[in-house]
């Protein structure tokens, strides 16, 4: 019995790393489009913008992946955007 509790448990927590990894997945496609840098800097730049406002990575993606849509991005997150973008450009010319 004890066994088959962790299995479930391990599968739930499979299963939403899945669907955070997709979140994170499409998010790096938006600042791939609107941000204009590459693929291999997405995650940098949610990871920075994650680690700066102290927001989780996912709650980070979706609200890039709203304003891929359309919507405003909170004032804290677009401050964060814009200088993690800035970042990554200057590390990639020097």
């Amino acid at each position: 019995m004890e066994e088959r509790e962790r299995l479930r448990a391990e599968n739930r927590q499979l299963r939403q790393a899945l669907a955070s990894h997709a979140v994170v997945d499409q998010a790096i496609g938006v600042l791939t489009v609107l941000g204009q840098i590459p693929p291999c800097d997405g995650f940098t730049v949610l990871r920075e913008i994650s680690q700066h406002t102290n927001i989780k990575l996912t709650q980070v993606a979706e609200q890039v992946i709203k304003h891929g849509q359309g919507a405003a991005l909170p004032d804290v997150l677009l401050g964060e955007l814009h200088a993690a973008v800035a970042r990554q450009a200057a590390s990639r010319s020097v």
